[in-house]
């Protein structure tokens, strides 16, 4: 049976199915759960919420004589604000090439919005949160009319513009990361705004060490690493955002083993939204140009990253993985026919056999006629064979391909 009771009645052994408010004025992603922890029960209680379902069937009761209110009507009412925040917009989808031509524009909408952001955070104005959420519904539209395009597009960056770039790419892939994981549509925008906000600390450090060509130095690094906690301090400042946007600013350089920064917190001390944010940050920037290195190959990354035991939650990792693929788009391969290609589009429901586009022979050493190749058809008898280094083959357009674009200094 459910209650209805007051966060002040709220015990440890209770099991809540509903907190009453909105999904960003708690802490925690999950709505149900039996509390057995005083740190949960704390942040509970520090949180916007102001009462909570439990359900005494799962456990604990209220005290005798604390008010409560029961009954089915309130249960159906409780259930059916929790389906309509789960269900995401209808958006028609488009084919790849579509969205690209769409991405395109919205990426350049995006830095000068995230530049016009970041620079009032510098110079310590008033962050404008409106444009902000609009800028992360636009995003959401464009992950859902296709999940890939802007993700992938947002990975090409130059090298100046790589820390407002970053905040659109790490956007767009928390918010295809939420969807992967079945997260309510309302915490899906949470997530895009704290992919959005995640390195807004930046902004106190000097631009000089952000555009370094070199290698930091100890007290260089050491001034960096202190963006998270300048982040949360801006954001804190702001009375804008929810605890998830600021507890995925102050933690997304958490690792699950405890090592990371600046908390060293471990395991399940770091909220889901958080650990999301560290996968989505650290493959966007493995993955891009930087000042002082090449990115990696896109599919190179995710094998990487797959063998950091201890940095990434497993599940999320995994989740991740499925959202941009084994072969995410842009990366190199060898087929089994002795063919490079690169890959143009994922297939949802076969992660090893996307769609690619041929253009040269491995064996031959020359370039063939470009041919787009489904290998998840059964017509085709070809299949990817293993990765390849675009900087070792000499490819320096490579992401022309894919795009179907001329990137100019965008892209190699």
């Amino acid at each position: 049976m459910l209650k209805r009771i007051a966060v002040a009645d709220l015990r440890i052994g209770m099991f809540i199915q509903e907190f009453c408010g909105s999904w960003m004025d708690h802490p925690f992603w999950k709505s149900k759960f039996l509390l057995e922890s005083d740190k949960d029960l704390a942040r509970i209680r520090d949180s916007a919420i102001t009462e909570l379902w439990i359900d005494v069937g799962k456990g604990a009761d209220v005290a005798a004589g604390v008010p409560s209110a029961t009954s089915a009507e309130a249960e159906c009412e409780a259930q059916a604000r929790l389906m309509a925040a789960v269900a995401p917009p209808v958006v028609k989808r488009l084919s790849m090439e579509q969205e690209l031509e769409q991405a395109v524009k919205l990426c350049a909408r995006s830095k000068q919005a995230v530049v016009q952001m970041f620079s009032d955070a510098r110079m310590g104005q008033a962050l404008q949160f409106e444009q902000a959420e609009a800028l992360v519904e636009e995003i959401s539209q464009s992950v859902m009319r296709h999940p890939q395009a802007l993700i992938s597009l947002a990975r090409l960056k130059h090298g100046d513009e790589y820390t407002y770039m970053h905040s659109v790419a790490v956007c767009a892939l928390m918010i295809a990361l939420a969807r992967q994981l079945g997260l309510p549509e309302v915490a899906v925008r949470e997530a895009g705004l704290a992919g959005l906000l995640h390195d807004i600390g930046k902004m106190a450090v000097p631009q000089a060490l952000l555009d370094k060509p070199g290698k930091l130095t100890d007290s260089e690094f050491a001034q960096v690493r202190k963006h998270p906690e300048e982040g949360s301090s801006i954001l804190i400042a702001s009375k804008q955002v929810s605890a998830l946007v600021l507890d995925v600013c102050l933690h997304h350089h958490e690792k699950v083993d405890g090592s990371g920064y600046p908390h060293r917190l471990q395991g399940e001390q770091i909220s889901l939204l958080a650990k999301m944010g560290a996968v989505c940050d650290v493959y966007d920037a493995v993955t891009s140009n930087r000042p002082y290195k090449q990115g990696w190959d896109p599919a190179e990354s995710i094998r990487k990253m797959a063998e950091w035991k201890g940095h990434f939650d497993e599940q999320v990792f995994q989740a991740f993985v499925k959202t941009v693929g084994i072969y995410p788009v842009g990366a190199l391969v060898r087929l089994q026919s002795g063919r490079l290609a690169v890959v143009m589009e994922q297939n949802p429901k076969a992660l090893l056999a996307p769609k690619v586009k041929v253009f040269f022979s491995a064996k031959s050493n020359l370039p063939l006629p470009q041919a787009v190749v489904d290998l998840s058809k059964i017509t085709d008898q070809d299949r990817i064979v293993g990765r390849e280094s675009a900087q070792e083959w000499g490819f320096e357009r490579l992401d022309e391909l894919w795009t179907g674009m001329e990137l100019g200094g965008r892209g190699r």
